[in-house]
């Protein structure tokens, strides 16, 4: 269980919306067995008074005391339902907002090449499946377990004051093994099976993106129905797998309910007795037995949710295992520099992926406050892994990298599904639109978008496919500008970018970027912004 903890200390972030949440099941749950119990008290009630006075002997029943009871219990589980329902799915709404905002702060934190070791379908399971089997936790599993366990105590109490110590330990000897077997017992049956699962149907995933991406290569290998058959296959097994799974929990299921139904039949049995003791009356024997049948209704939910405990311990354990800032090589927060003439500070660098060469060996690098350095390279020289150590975002395999805090312009162009103006926000949520426009002309990007409808409303579509490369480009470009951190790491800022824009927006660039420190690389020096000095790596 400690793979959940992590995710647990999450969710009882919200201790009032939780307990709010068992409250209003409790309710349901308990307005749901008085209305059984009242209207079997009260049927019994009814026939016995019936039979008495058909015997001709005197008897009186107050018809409006236990009627207007029903009708309170009737409407008391109706509304409190409606409003469980409601509340706890916001509530679930919230937990997911918190599971996904700490599961991205975690893979912020974690080194790129380690976020690279997955595939995207993997990611695709990690942010969706495995998320999902974690926000639902609560409402599915520990509110049922614990609000079983407390209604199994309360019928216990309220059996051993109300009619005989006897009667509560037959209770806890049928209904506490019943619990168990709804809950431990199925759990140990079906973990190591579902939790085999969760990585099966992550393959059999995988595959089938795969078949469909790789489709026109397939075909053209001539592999398209031997790689079908494998996805097929692997479907099969996870379809008996299932089946087994669900025939060990619904023998658990039945197992449970034959448990609590014996508990019924001994209340009504040891409740038959105490009737001819004159201990309690007629309609009282029937209170506690109708009130137990209550039980099934959260005890027959039990069992489902704790068979898939195993795949949401999977789930939790890979995402604590991929997503972890601790299980990789994660970037410590990066120190200030020794004084406050310097903006960054590498002394012995070496930067290594793995058991490779280092890319870099040994580097030293003193940047001013203010000053502008440009990185020039070819192609693997190591430049693009020297700005991600630089933008604090790799740990160097030796030596000490010591920063202000920077806004890095990454080399791969990333736009989001959304608007213009969300997507610049990002780089300075502050922002006012004029400024915006400010930024827009600057990277010449103003006129491309005041002729269109929406303006900055505009949507870019996924990845920014309205745009073309060199267009894209110049976006994230302007949204690095308008970060006001006071060290700008910019790697390879104008890809795709013509000459004679390229060189006019480098002018405006070193009046906006004035006062800030600026590190550029690139392949060439013209395909940069002017600098007081140029590195070369060789």
């Amino acid at each position: 269980m400690r793979e959940l903890w992590p995710w647990l200390t999450l969710i009882f972030r919200r201790p009032g919306r939780l307990v709010t949440g068992g409250l209003l099941i409790l309710v349901t749950l308990l307005s749901g067995m008085g209305l059984l119990a009242l209207s079997g008290w009260f049927i019994t009630a009814t026939a016995l008074t019936g039979l008495l006075l058909a015997a001709g002997i005197q008897s009186s029943l107050n018809l409006y005391v236990p009627g207007g009871g029903i009708r309170f219990f009737a409407v008391a589980r109706t509304v409190a339902r409606y409003a469980e329902r409601v509340y706890n799915h916001d509530t679930v709404l919230r937990l997911l907002t918190d599971i996904r905002v700490a599961l991205f702060e975690r893979l912020c934190l974690s080194a790129r090449h380690r976020r690279n070791t997955l595939q995207g379908p993997q990611w695709l399971s990690r942010l969706t499946n495995d998320v999902d089997a974690l926000d639902t936790l609560y409402l599915r599993l520990i509110a049922p377990a614990a609000l079983a366990a407390l209604v199994t105590v309360i019928l216990v109490v309220v059996a051993g004051v109300f009619y005989s110590r006897d009667i509560a330990i037959a209770l806890v000897i049928t209904l506490l093994p019943a619990f168990l077997v709804a809950t431990v017992v199925v759990y140990l049956r079906t973990r190591h099976l579902v939790y085999r699962q969760t990585d099966a149907r992550e393959r059999v995933r995988t595959d089938v993106i795969e078949h469909i991406e790789g489709f026109a290569e397939l075909t053209a290998a001539g592999r398209t129905g031997k790689h079908a058959a494998l996805c097929l296959r692997q479907a099969d097994q996870i379809a008996r797998s299932d089946s087994r799974a669900d025939t060990r929990t619904g023998w658990n299921l039945g197992l449970a309910q034959v448990m609590v139904n014996l508990a019924v039949v001994l209340a009504l049995w040891m409740g038959l007795d105490l009737f001819q003791q004159d201990t309690v009356t007629g309609p009282l024997v029937v209170l506690l037995p109708i009130a137990l049948l209550g039980l099934l209704e959260i005890y027959s939910v039990l069992p489902d949710a704790f068979a898939r405990l195993g795949g949401t311990l999977a789930s939790a354990a890979r995402l604590n295992r991929d997503c972890s800032a601790e299980s990789s090589n994660a970037t410590e927060p990066g120190q200030l520099p020794v004084d406050d003439r310097h903006a960054l500070e590498l002394e012995q660098v070496t930067i290594r992926f793995g058991d490779h060469s280092p890319v870099l060996s040994r580097f030293d690098l003193s940047v001013l406050a203010g000053e502008c350095v440009n990185i020039i390279g070819s192609s693997g020289a190591g430049k693009s892994s020297l700005a991600e150590v630089m933008a604090g975002l790799e740990k160097p395999a030796s030596g000490r990298a010591r920063r202000r805090p920077p806004a890095y312009l990454t080399q791969q162009t990333v736009l989001f599904e959304d608007t213009l103006k969300a997507n610049l926000l990002i780089g300075r949520p502050d922002a006012s639109d004029a400024e915006l426009w400010r930024i827009l002309n600057l990277v010449e990007m103003a006129d491309r978008f005041t002729h269109e409808p929406a303006q900055l409303n505009t949507w870019l579509g996924s990845m920014g496919s309205q745009l073309s490369g060199g267009e894209a480009r110049r976006i994230v470009l302007a949204r690095v500008l308008l970060n006001e951190a006071p060290l700008v790491i910019l790697d390879e800022p104008f890809t795709g970018v013509d000459a004679p824009t390229r060189d006019r927006i480098a002018a405006g660039m070193q009046q906006w970027l004035s006062g800030k420190t600026v590190i550029a690389l690139g392949h060439a020096p013209e395909a940069l912004p002017a600098s007081d000095r140029t590195i070369r790596l060789s």
